[in-house]
């Protein structure tokens, strides 16, 4: 995504700006989204990431949260 971004760069200013200044602008705003999406895209989480689940160190709250979701039950 990030070589797409920069080639979009050096191809809107290098090259395409020569034939049509408002197209290589075009090409510069979308390789400016290009680096937002990137980084969504790479700190997604997957659905077997259990983040939610580490231990908050909180003693009462943890016991809390595992009887919420069932992990301990009470007697």
């Amino acid at each position: 995504m990030m070589g797409t971004c920069i080639g979009l760069f050096v191809l809107a200013w290098g090259v395409v700006r020569i034939w049509s200044i408002p197209v290589a602008v075009g090409m510069c705003v979308v390789a400016m989204v290009i680096p937002p999406f990137a980084a969504m895209v790479a700190n997604r989480r997957g659905p077997e990431d259990r983040w939610w689940d580490d231990p908050s160190g909180d003693q009462k709250s943890d016991e809390w949260w595992d009887e919420l979701d069932g992990k301990k039950r009470r007697p």
